[in-house]
C-alpha cells in the first residue's frame, strides 16, 4: 500500500499548492473545504497509475491527475446543490457551509484551476472537454430524461461516471507518451471501472447507513434518482452481479493494452476488483 499511498500523497500535496495559490483567500478557503475534506482520490490515482504503466513517471502525470480531481469535485458541489445534500465526506457540503452563491462560484473556481492545469496540452484539453460534455448530458438525463430500464441506465452511468474515469485514464496514457490504441484501450478499461463504481454506489445507497457512507443514505429513493435498484426489479445482489460484469470487461481491456506487468498495472487490476466490493 505504501506504493499507492505515495502517489496519492503526491496528488494531495499538489492539490494543496494549487488551492493555496488561489486568490482571494475566501475563494481559496472554499475550494479547500471542498477538495481537502477527504475523498478516495480514485480518478487521480488512475491517471498516475496508467502513466506509469505505459512507461511514464508520477511526476509526468500529477498535474493532469490533480485536474481530474478538481473537475470531479466541481461536479460534486453542483450535485449537492441539486440534491440539497448537506453532508459530503462527513462534513458540511459547500452550499450548506457557505450558501448557494459561494458554492456555485467554488465549482466555477475548481473548473478554472483544472483547465489551467490541462491548458499546456491540446490533447488533454480535448479529452477533458469531451468528458465534460458527456458528464453534462448524464446530469441532464438524470434530471429530465430519466431512464426507465436497464439499458438506459447503463447509458446514464457511462455518461455520469464512466466518462470522467475514461478521461482520467486517457490523460495518464497521454502523459506517459502512449500511442492512440493504448490511450483508447486504457480509456475503455477505466470507463468500465467507472460504471461498476456507479452501480456499486447505487447498491450502497440502498443498503448502507449514513455513518458507513459519510453522506446521507437512501438518497436515491428519497430524491427519486434513477439508480439501478430504483428503476429495475433487480435485487442488490443482482445489481452487484451487473457491477461484476463491468469489472470483468475492464480487466479484459486492461489485458488488451499489452503493457508489461508492473506494480502500477497490478494496482489497476486491484482497482477493477475493489470497486465492486467496497463498503463506502
Amino acid at each position: 500500500m505504501e506504493y499507492l499511498e505515495s502517489r496519492v500523497a503526491m496528488v494531495n500535496d499538489r492539490l494543496e499548492s494549487v488551492i493555496d495559490a488561489v486568490d482571494p483567500d475566501a475563494l481559496s478557503d472554499e475550494l479547500g473545504h471542498v477538495v481537502l475534506a477527504g475523498g478516495k482520490r480514485v480518478r487521480p490515482a488512475v491517471t498516475i497509475l496508467v502513466c506509469e504503466s505505459v512507461g511514464g513517471t508520477p511526476e509526468d502525470a500529477v498535474d493532469f491527475a490533480v485536474g481530474v480531481e478538481l473537475v470531479h469535485n466541481a461536479s460534486l458541489v453542483i450535485d449537492d446543490i441539486i440534491d440539497r445534500s448537506d453532508i459530503r465526506r462527513g462534513t458540511p457540503s459547500a452550499w450548506a457551509e457557505y450558501g448557494y452563491g459561494p458554492a456555485i462560484i467554488a465549482s466555477d473556481g475548481l473548473l478554472g484551476e483544472a483547465f489551467s492545469l490541462f491548458s499546456s496540452n491540446e490533447q488533454a484539453m480535448q479529452i477533458v472537454a469531451e468528458s465534460m460534455v458527456e458528464l453534462g448530458e448524464g446530469e441532464a438525463t438524470e434530471l429530465v430524461a430519466r431512464p426507465t430500464n436497464e439499458a438506459e441506465y447503463m447509458t446514464l452511468a457511462r455518461r455520469k461516471t464512466g466518462a470522467l474515469f475514461r478521461a482520467a485514464a486517457e490523460l495518464g496514457a497521454v502523459a506517459g507518451g502512449a500511442d492512440p490504441f493504448t490511450v483508447e484501450t486504457f480509456g475503455e478499461y477505466a470507463e468500465r471501472v467507472g460504471i461498476a463504481f456507479q452501480i456499486r454506489d447505487d447498491v450502497l445507497d440502498a443498503t448502507a447507513t449514513a455513518s458507513d457512507l459519510g453522506k446521507p443514505a437512501g438518497h436515491d429513493a428519497a430524491m427519486e434518482r434513477p439508480s439501478l435498484v430504483q428503476i429495475t426489479d433487480l435485487t442488490p445482489e443482482e445489481a452487484n452481479e451487473r457491477a461484476k460484469h463491468q469489472s470483468e470487461q475492464a480487466l479484459a481491456a486492461l489485458d488488451a493494452t499489452g503493457v508489461s506487468q508492473t506494480d502500477a498495472r497490478g494496482y489497476l487490476r486491484d482497482l477493477a476488483e475493489f470497486v465492486i466490493v467496497r463498503e463506502r
